[in-house]
């Protein structure tokens, strides 16, 4: 933020304004004046020497970059330190924007897989502003608090959106991702995800499946300008998964504002590159998660195969319509969906401005890319992206000259965000980057759901999660809360099983909002709940932050109660640590039929005890 202008004191005694009620007031502002002059004189950093690279297209040259409370107050070649500033020499170095990342997902399936090392991951790359296209949007609040602690870039949330059967709607529910398939839906959705303050939307708009298995659904025209519309009004970008150039027109003429993706399944064509510019859209084509042998890996078995071949075709059609789109002046941005697989978070982003070379782009073009063009696409320039006065001081030390060889943007050597060195020589870095989760809360009490909130939130202020398979056919599954007879609320769960094997159907009951903070139980022995239903067996579901535990239990149509001891939970799927009770994150109750069979169950105060 910048420095709050001083102000003077008043030495005429404002009009109406008591003699003993002033004297209070310079009282008051005695003891603050200390404070404001402490603020003032925070010193300057001054990068000297430096061939500064500064995003805006001009040619690079030697100069100072001076940055006080997280603003560049000054930067050019006549620019000069002040008086008591930190001084750093780098001579033979370059000062390049921070790096801007449009695609990323932070999953716990990624590489890091945790948010503190993922947030490590990026700035020991250089890369100071992420987009995050993976949390639900009951998580921003505490996700934000809990990147707020941390040494990390920052990091825009993105909401999304997509159709029944769609690509994100194939493993998510509609807590992380909103399906719609009419303009009315489409309106009702970025209504909804709204008071979530996301930075921005992301609408899965093609079901191409890159032609390696069948294709998912696509957003119509119609829902998706509905869709961009409703997002403007919010001043919301849309971003869009679209991988075919057919779907790109239909992108550009609903509004879409980035696609996200490479338009990779034939060359693309005049009049789509035509609508594209003609909406202003920008293109930032993830070609890092698209690289047939990505770095590190081996070369396929068989390079011959179909699977092998197809690969390399759709990637040659990706780095050529690159270059089609560059030379037509669509602005290329940088994204590269870290967090898939083979697709690291931080390198995968310095990988991403090789890729952009390597399709035609200039090494100057391609730092553009990833700075300036890519702030300009979220409406941020005015506050990042160039190295330019009164912007945000987000730089990277380069130990080359990557405009002219752009492999030298692996050689970081400091970074900076808000003028603070957050890698490098000289760097500070927040002790709970080395804790895998944010602070652990204690159980608030024994109680977790009585069920009596018709409005879908738990006993703890939680939003009850839709818990069923994923995948192109999934079951289908309605959740509510119905009147037990006495007045007393209990939810229904009933659910009609894909076709598939070992469908299933169940709800999650959150322990902290959005399953972002752990929860300490361990002062309780167990979860017990009533239980009523057509038979059984029913799986109950602890998810901690080390894994997941599991115990079977069973009900028939009479109200039981269930009592599970934490004793009888068994470890399910992948975890890293043993049980300890003092990291838990939501309970579960679900089952499982044959493809095609109902399921139901009813269930009322779930507690720990």
């Amino acid at each position: 933020m910048r420095t709050p202008e001083r102000k003077r004191l008043m030495t005429v005694l404002p009009l109406g304004l008591s003699k003993a009620t002033f004297r209070g007031a310079l009282i008051a502002a005695s003891f603050l004046l200390p404070a404001a002059a402490a603020h003032a004189a925070t010193p300057a950093v001054a990068i000297i020497n430096a061939q500064i690279f500064d995003g805006t297209g001009a040619a690079p040259y030697k100069g100072v970059l001076v940055a006080q409370d997280g603003r560049i107050v000054d930067v050019g070649p006549k620019a000069k330190p002040p008086k008591g500033a930190q001084v750093i020499d780098a001579k033979g170095e370059a000062v390049v924007p921070g790096f801007f990342d449009v695609h990323t997902h932070w999953t716990p399936a990624g590489a890091p897989a945790i948010t503190p090392k993922i947030a490590d991951a990026y700035l020991a790359s250089g890369v100071t502003t992420v987009n995050d296209f993976h949390q639900q949007p009951e998580s921003f609040a505490p996700r934000r608090q809990w990147l707020s602690t941390l040494t990390a870039p920052h990091v825009n949330f993105v909401a999304r959106v997509s159709t029944p059967g769609g690509h994100g709607a194939d493993w998510a529910d509609e807590a992380t991702t909103r399906w719609v398939n009419t303009p009315e839906a489409a309106k009702a959705a970025i209504e909804g995800l709204a008071p979530y303050k996301p930075d921005a939307i992301k609408a899965f708009t093609d079901g191409w499946r890159y032609g390696s298995s069948p294709d998912n659904t696509s957003m119509d025209g119609w829902t998706l300008k509905a869709l961009t519309d409703a997002a403007h009004k919010l001043n919301l970008k849309v971003l869009s998964h679209t991988v075919t150039v057919e779907r790109g027109a239909v992108a550009a003429s609903s509004g879409v504002d980035i696609i996200a993706h490479s338009l990779q399944d034939e060359p693309i064509d005049a009049e789509t590159v035509a609508r594209l510019k003609a909406n202003g859209t920008f293109y930032a084509p993830t070609l890092a998660v698209y690289e047939p042998v990505k770095p590190g890996q081996k070369p396929p078995a068989d390079a011959d195969s179909p699977r092998a071949k197809l690969a390399v075709q759709k990637f040659g059609y990706a780095l050529a319509n690159v270059k089609t789109l560059k030379d037509a002046g669509v602005p290329i941005a940088l994204g590269t969906d870290a967090g898939m697989p083979g697709t690291p978070h931080g390198a995968s982003t310095l990988r991403e401005m090789e890729l952009l070379v390597q399709a035609g782009l200039s090494p100057s073009e391609a730092l553009i890319a990833g700075t300036a063009t890519s702030a300009r696409a979220m409406n941020l320039l005015a506050d990042r992206g160039t190295l330019e006065k009164g912007k945000r001081a987000d730089f990277v030390l380069i130990a080359g000259q990557p405009w002219t060889t752009i492999t030298d943007i692996r050689k970081v050597d400091r970074v900076f965000i808000d003028g603070k060195a957050v890698f490098g020589s000289g760097s500070t870095r927040s002790p709970a980057n080395d804790k895998p989760t944010m602070p652990v809360l204690k159980a608030k009490g024994p109680l977790i759901d009585d069920f009596e909130r018709a409005d879908g939130r738990t006993s703890l202020d939680t939003l009850r999660l839709s818990d069923f398979d994923g995948g192109r056919d999934r079951s289908v599954e309605v959740l509510q809360t119905i009147d037990r007879g006495d007045g007393d609320h209990v939810l229904s769960v009933a659910a009609k099983m894909a076709q598939k094997p070992e469908p299933d159907a169940g709800v999650l009951l959150p322990l902290s909002r959005g399953s972002v903070e752990p929860v300490d139980a361990s002062a309780f022995k167990g979860v017990t709940f009533e239980l009523r239903g057509d038979g059984g067996p029913y799986v109950v579901t602890i998810n901690s932050a080390s894994g997941s535990w599991a115990a079977t239990v069973s009900a028939d149509k009479t109200w039981a109660k269930v009592t599970v001891p934490f004793t009888d939970f068994k470890r399910s799927g992948r975890g890293e640590g043993a049980w300890t009770g003092t990291d838990l994150l939501e309970v579960g109750v679900s089952g499982s039929r044959p493809a095609g069979r109902k399921l139901w169950f009813e269930l009322d105060d779930v507690t720990f005890y």
